[in-house]
C-alpha cells in the first residue's frame, strides 16, 4: 500500500511524506489482524483500493509542518484511515453502490452483512487505538468527529429524494459528512506536534474548506467526468435521489420544465434520464457554479495555512488546495 496522490508540483506529495506513509501503512496492517480472517479480508480489499489517502496524509503534512518529531502521527494517520474506510464501507451499502475506485464495492463482493460488520470492526478499532495514544483531547476530536459524520450520514439520508432541499441544508451535510474528517485530520497534525490553539484552529479551518472542496468538485465530475477516472459510475448521485449542488442550482436557476424534470428524477432516482439531466444542467451554468463555490473553499483553505512557517510541508498544503479543484478524479 503506498499513497497515490499526484498534485500538480515538481515535488509531489507523494515523494515529500513517502517514508511517513510507508510506516502509516505498516500500521495500517498490523491493526487489520483479526482472529476472523473475514475482517482482514474485506478491510484489506477496501484499504488497498487505491484510493487517494489525503486524509492521513493531512495528519502527517501539518505534524511535519510544525516540526513534529516521533511515531504518533503515523497511528494518527491510521486511525483516520480506518474511520475514513468504516464510512465508505456504510456508506456503500446504504448507497447500493457497486464500484468505487474503479472496482466492486465490497459489498457487491462480500455482501452488505459482511461490509457493515466490518465497517464496525474498523470504527472500534480505530478507538482501541485512540485509547493507546493516551491523549485526551485526540480522542475528545475523534469521537466528535465520528459522532457528527454518523449525523451528517442521516442528515443525508433525510435528504434523499426530496427536491426541495437547499444549498444551506445541502453544505451542512457536506460540512458534517465529509469535510469534518478532514478538519480531524488536520487539527490532529497541528495538536500532536504541539500547535498554539490559534495554529490547531487554523488548521482546522484549512481541513473543512479542503473537504468542502472536494466535495464540491465530486459534485461536479459526477456530471462531467467518466467512470475510468473518478472509479465509480458517472450519474450515481441521480441514480440515487441526492440532490447535491449542481442539481439544487439548476432547480434554482432553470426553467419550469427543467425544474420539473429535476423534481421528477430527483424523487424516483432515476438515472435512464440523465443525459437530458446533463444537458440542463451544463447549459444552466450548474456546473461554473458549483466550481466557483469549491474555489471559493479553495481559497479559504489557502488563507488559512498563513499562520504556518514557510517550509515544504506548507507548499505541500497550497498545492493540494489547488489539486483539490484542478482535479479530474
Amino acid at each position: 500500500m503506498s499513497a497515490t496522490i499526484q498534485p500538480p508540483s515538481q515535488q509531489s506529495i507523494t515523494s515529500l511524506i513517502a517514508t511517513d506513509m510507508v510506516a502509516v501503512d505498516l500500521v495500517i496492517r498490523t491493526k487489520l489482524q483479526s482472529d476472523v480472517p473475514l475482517v482482514k479480508q474485506v478491510g484489506e480489499y477496501i484499504i488497498n483500493a487505491g484510493g487517494k489517502r489525503i486524509r492521513p496524509a493531512l495528519a502527517i503534512l501539518f505534524a511535519n509542518a510544525h516540526g513534529f518529531s516521533g511515531s504518533a502521527h503515523h497511528t494518527l494517520a491510521a486511525i483516520i484511515e480506518f474511520i475514513h474506510t468504516a464510512t465508505l464501507l456504510h456508506d456503500d451499502v446504504v448507497d447500493e453502490s457497486s464500484l468505487r475506485r474503479g472496482r466492486k464495492t465490497a459489498n457487491a463482493l462480500f455482501g452488505n452483512a459482511a461490509s457493515v460488520l466490518v465497517g464496525d470492526f474498523l470504527y472500534t478499532r480505530s478507538f482501541q487505538m485512540m485509547v493507546g495514544l493516551q491523549n485526551m483531547r485526540v480522542m475528545e476530536i475523534l469521537a466528535d468527529a465520528t459522532n457528527v459524520i454518523a449525523e451528517g450520514e442521516v442528515l443525508q439520508l433525510l435528504n434523499m429524494h426530496d427536491p426541495d432541499v437547499s444549498e444551506d441544508r445541502y453544505l451542512q451535510v457536506i460540512r458534517s459528512k465529509t469535510a469534518k474528517l478532514f478538519e480531524a485530520a488536520t487539527s490532529l497534525g497541528a495538536l500532536i506536534a504541539g500547535a498554539s490553539p490559534g495554529g490547531i484552529e487554523a488548521a482546522a479551518e484549512y481541513g473543512r474548506s479542503l473537504g468542502t472542496s472536494f466535495q464540491l468538485i465530486d459534485d461536479v465530475l459526477d456530471y462531467s467526468g467518466n467512470a475510468e477516472d473518478i472509479g465509480k459510475n458517472v450519474g450515481d448521485d441521480l441514480r440515487e435521489g441526492k440532490p447535491t449542488l449542481p442539481l439544487i442550482y439548476l432547480m434554482r436557476h432553470g426553467s419550469e420544465q427543467q425544474c420539473e424534470l429535476v423534481r421528477e428524477c430527483i424523487e424516483n432516482g432515476e438515472s435512464n434520464r440523465f443525459e437530458e439531466i446533463l444537458d440542463a444542467i451544463t447549459t444552466s451554468g450548474a456546473l461554473e457554479y458549483t466550481r466557483k463555490q469549491a474555489e471559493l473553499a479553495c481559497n479559504q483553505a489557502i488563507k488559512a495555512l498563513q499562520a504556518l512557517p514557510d517550509n515544504d510541508y506548507k507548499e505541500a498544503l497550497v498545492q493540494l488546495a489547488h489539486f483539490s479543484v484542478d482535479r479530474n478524479y
